[in-house]
């Protein structure tokens, strides 16, 4: 570590103005043996074992005072300070933070809750012991290295022999000096998987699993490396339409922080939230209150992008190795792990198996010397060294079979053999221990000679016995981004003074423009054909004669501005039609050729690009025949802000006049549903819905009978009760199968959306009416089978033609009864082949790639006006 600081160099060096006074003396040292100190014995855990020092000496403690009884972790605390003297309540934090992850102890008492963040009960009041799978996994004294407690008198291991990928399973999260470590916690199973795939020879991939759930986003993980990054957010419901419910959390949040930080949203004005409900117990149930005409589905979108719903967690697989940091992906540290396991599973078999030998040895020796009378040989000894050599000798003829020689131990051994023991001693029971331990001995050589299969049966033994109850919580998906511009609640009031050339929150005397936010662009145009984009404030001058102003949307290519402007002074006047997707704030552009005197004869800001027809009126000079024509701004191209435009004119204008309005001349945008995420995106994810102008919409029909037209707007949220999605037809109509629940009968209905603005039920509000069917198939065909009577013959199965059964009718409508008797199950099939009637469309205009601007020549431009020479 010193000769990564330079701490070696003294003094300035040379031909340097500044004087550099290097650190040396007690700071030199003192400082790196106090970081080091930190980083090995504190912050970072060993890859070994996934331990730091405090939790290692907790389980070696819990270990030395387990009987199968709960002890008060006080008493735990002062057992571990026999080791270490770390701080009591360091050490008692350190066994919560372990007994919270529900894996290594076994806990009783109040221990807190890792979902409200309440803390633990004191020590003295809660108790603990180790859990079966710690007792399993962590210790071996016999393959464990022991080293001296820090004042000599007792002995603490090294390291656990642990047979398991803890640190991956737990996760760990330190700060020493000058680094630290983040591991995220992964899934047990998952854990175990990967291991014997590793042994097998496959490739793995993991990624977190957390205690609080929640959804994840894992494209950047990284492998756990530094540089990755993963988000996390909320599980967020709609209740109903006033009312969002969270039931998951992000990891690293509890419902406090979370609730904080939606309620500083709504003090910022970001969300608008009416109250917020805490039901959290065993499971997180906060339940957020919205006020009338608020937007759920933004509501959500906001929660995200303004509040802890979401968060960013950046891993840093850090641990020591050898005494030394040491930066690792995940996948690496499993692997070191599970060739750990593998070779202490090797030790402890190399043991056993000389354990069997031993007790082998013993038991021939046992057997020859009691068979074979050779006690009787010692009668007539009188000193102990000819007792010795006596049985040795006697020994000798029958030994010639034992895998090792016969030592003095051994010989000792036999004669602490009771004599009660020589005169009940039983040939055939000797003989079948002996062939027992032979047969042992074999099953412990076959492991050791396939000692992967052995591993890889341990750790499906592993999963077999603790799998159970451990599959993974967090659900891994890809997220959309949001905009926050988009979510934002606009709760502030945007305001203009055109001719003095001022904008901002502050006007309240001058004109409203719109409702913004403080997270808002402002675009500006102005009558000297000047455009910019400015932060909302209070207020700020953007230049004068103001003649249109407007919250900018980045990215926007589908806003188009139609725009009618004369160059210069006494120069030709230009029509153009562009759009602006990105700018630099603040700064000035020219959307003419930039000469001074330029004036916007006429200008246009349209959302969905809709290109109107105007009339331009010349001053009467000379001989000019035609002075007033029409212009279509359909027959312009779209361009970028750069374009320089069509010629209109080369005379003087004194008029321009809409005559008529437009409609969108966009290529209708193409639209998917994306199931995995439940969201409608334009990146040609998912199902093709179709292709959609700007008064087109989606069809959204639930399991409820709620039916209902929508925008088709990206930011829309989907939840699990929606059955049919798809581009509407106003003139299509929907046929549906429902149990009328006062009626207690089976019911027909077809019919239309009426109000597309409204989402309305089409079957009725009784607690035991229930929707079996519905299509949105011009003539569908359905199968309907019968529940069979007790007793009675089945009633056959029914082909249904909704459109021969009933007319359409209004979504309110009963419909026509179908049956008294019991639908078992209803199936669609391929409907009757229907061919619509297509209506001749427009020709539709495509956007001009911003790519090419900046390449036109006035000379390509086409002249579109009538002019007299």
């Amino acid at each position: 570590m010193s000769e990564d600081i330079n701490l070696n160099q003294e003094g300035p060096e040379e031909n340097q103005q500044d004087t550099i006074t290097r650190v040396g003396g007690m700071y030199k040292d003192w400082f790196l043996d106090y970081a080091s100190y930190v980083i090995l014995e504190r912050a970072v855990p060993a890859i070994e074992d996934g331990f730091k020092p405090v939790q290692r000496r907790i389980m070696h403690s819990m270990k030395d005072l387990d009987d199968g009884r709960y002890n008060k972790v006080a008493n735990i605390v002062g057992h571990t300070m026999q080791y270490h003297p770390h701080g009591d309540a360091s050490i008692a934090d350190a066994m919560v933070q372990i007994g919270q992850k529900d894996l290594l102890i076994d806990t009783q008492g109040n221990w807190g809750n890792i979902l409200t963040g309440d803390s633990a009960a004191a020590s003295r009041y809660i108790e603990a012991r180790l859990s079966k799978f710690a007792l399993d996994v962590l210790f071996s004294p016999k393959i464990t290295e022991w080293q001296a407690s820090y004042d000599g008198r007792k002995k603490e291991p090294v390291n656990l022999p642990v047979k398991f990928p803890l640190l991956l399973a737990q996760g760990a999260e330190g700060i020493a000096v000058g680094l630290s470590t983040k591991l995220l916690p992964h899934n047990f199973n998952e854990l175990l998987d990967a291991s014997i795939k590793h042994l097998k020879g496959k490739r793995f991939t993991l990624f977190p699993d957390f205690p609080t759930a929640g959804v994840m986003d894992v494209s950047n993980y990284n492998d756990g490396n530094r540089g990755g990054k993963i988000r996390v957010r909320a599980k967020i419901v709609q209740e109903d339409k006033n009312t969002l419910k969270i039931t998951e959390i992000p990891f690293g949040t509890n419902t406090s922080s979370l609730i904080d930080s939606i309620l500083k949203a709504n003090e910022k004005g970001k969300i608008k939230v009416k109250r917020i409900e805490d039901n959290t117990a065993a499971e997180v149930e906060i339940l957020v209150h919205l006020p009338p005409n608020i937007s759920p589905d933004k509501t959500i979108d906001a929660l995200y992008a303004f509040t802890a719903c979401e968060t960013s967690i950046s891993p840093l697989a850090c641990v020591i190795e050898d005494n030394k940091p040491l930066f690792i992906g995940v996948s690496e540290i499993l692997r070191r792990s599970t060739d750990n396991t593998v070779e202490l599973l090797k030790q402890e078999l190399e043991i056993e198996l000389q354990e069997l030998e031993e007790q082998w040895h013993f038991a021939s020796l046992e057997r020859i010397f009691i068979e074979n009378r050779i006690y009787r040989e010692i009668e007539e000894e009188e000193t102990w060294e000819g007792v010795i050599k006596a049985i040795d000798e006697g020994l000798k003829p029958y030994i010639k079979h034992l895998k090792r020689a016969v030592t003095e131990e051994d010989i000792v051994r036999l004669t602490e053999i009771r004599i009660k023991r020589i005169s009940k001693f039983d040939i055939d029971k000797a003989q079948q221990k002996i062939e027992a331990l032979e047969g042992e001995i074999e099953k412990v050589k076959y492991n050791l000679a396939h000692l992967i299969e052995f591993a890889i049966s341990y750790f499906e033994e592993l999963k077999k016995k603790y799998g159970n109850g451990k599959e993974r919580k967090t659900e891994i998906r890809v997220f959309d981004d949001i905009e926050a511009q988009k979510v934002v609640i606009r709760n502030s009031k945007l305001y203009v003074n055109r001719k003095e050339g001022f904008i901002g929150t502050s006007l309240k005397k001058d004109e409203y423009v719109c409702d913004c936010s403080d997270i808002d662009d402002i675009i500006v145009f102005t009558a000297n054909g000047k455009m910019m984009v400015t932060k909302v404030d209070a207020k700020t001058f953007v230049g004068k004669e103001i003649i249109h102003v407007a919250v900018f949307k980045k990215k926007d290519k589908r806003t188009i501005y139609n725009m009618v402007y004369r160059d210069g002074k006494t120069g030709p006047t230009y029509i153009k039609r562009f759009y602006v997707a990105s700018v630099t704030r603040d700064r000035e552009y020219d959307l003419t050729n930039g000469k001074a005197g330029s004036e916007v004869h006429y200008f246009t800001a349209n959302p969905n690009g809709e290109a109107e027809v105007i009339t331009v009126q010349l001053r009467q000079k000379g001989s000019i025949k035609k002075l007033k024509w029409d212009i279509d701004f359909a027959d312009i191209l779209i361009k970028g802000r750069n374009s320089k435009g069509n010629i209109v004119t080369k005379y003087a204008v004194k008029r321009i006049e809409l005559k008529e309005k437009g409609v969108s001349t966009l290529k209708p945008r193409k639209i998917w549903f994306d199931e995995t995420v439940k969201r409608l995106n334009v990146d040609g994810r998912g199902e093709l819905l179709g292709a959609f102008k700007g008064e087109d919409r989606l069809l959204v029909v639930n399991s409820d009978g709620m039916a209902k037209t929508i925008v088709p707007e990206l930011t829309t949220h989907f939840d699990d009760k929606m059955i049919i999605l798809e581009k509407w037809n106003p003139k299509k109509p929907l046929s549906a199968i429902y149990y009328e629940g006062e009626k207690e009968r089976y019911y027909v209905k077809r019919f239309l959306i009426e109000n597309e603005n409204k989402e309305e039920s089409f079957i009725s509000d009784h607690p035991d009416t229930k929707l079996e069917l519905v299509s949105t198939a011009w003539k569908p065909r359905i199968i309907i089978d019968f529940v069979k009577p007790r007793g009675k013959d089945p009633k056959p199965q029914m082909e249904l033609l909704p459109e021969e059964f009933i007319a359409v009718k209004g979504i309110k409508a009963l419909g026509n009864q179908l049956s008294a008797d019991k639908i078992k199950s209803t199936k669609e099939l391929e409907p009757i082949p229907f061919e619509e009637e297509e209506e001749l469309q427009p020709e539709e205009m495509e956007v001009v790639d911003e790519e090419n601007l900046g390449k036109e020549k006035s000379g390509d431009e086409g002249q579109i006006s009538m002019e007299l020479d």
